[in-house]
């Protein structure tokens, strides 16, 4: 078997009908159409180029991705708290890829979070804002991929 190649164009380059089959595809992963064969009319393509065509064209989306980065966060078992947290997230423009609650113990759960951030934007800032959160008792970067 032959090895795939893959390449990477502009969307001027991408021939229309496959646009529209990404299109199609956005529009049923959101929920907006709960069939292909809606997706593909609302897309302006036949439900026949839309399944050739579906697993041949993805959106790149790595000129719009920051960096990874993971932490663990120490909050008191207080609801609305890991709430707060989300919103500051949310507000700084981070991505959660995961979220890990442990069960609290004396009061106190460990939440492991994975999100991308944006490219410009310091972990380090982020970690002092949610800080900064009452019920927040700690908060670490266990890990964070460079900004390429």
């Amino acid at each position: 078997m032959a090895e795939e190649m893959y390449y990477v164009l502009k969307e001027k380059a991408v021939p229309e009908v496959l646009l529209r089959v990404e299109k199609a595809k956005t529009l049923l992963e959101s929920g907006k159409c709960p069939s292909a064969s809606e997706a593909a009319e609302r897309a302006g393509i036949s439900r026949s180029s839309f399944y050739k065509y579906k697993d041949e064209i993805f959106r790149y989306h790595e000129n719009q991705r920051g960096h990874s980065v993971t932490v663990i966060i120490k909050t008191l078992d207080e609801p609305g708290i890991l709430s707060r947290v989300l919103s500051i997230l949310a507000e700084s423009g981070a991505n959660i890829l995961t979220i890990h609650q442990a069960v609290p113990v004396n009061g106190v759960a460990a939440v492991t979070l994975s999100m991308d951030i944006p490219k410009d934007m310091e972990a380090s800032v982020l970690t002092e804002r949610i800080e900064e959160i009452a019920g927040i008792s700690y908060v670490k970067i266990l890990a964070e991929e460079p900004v390429q």
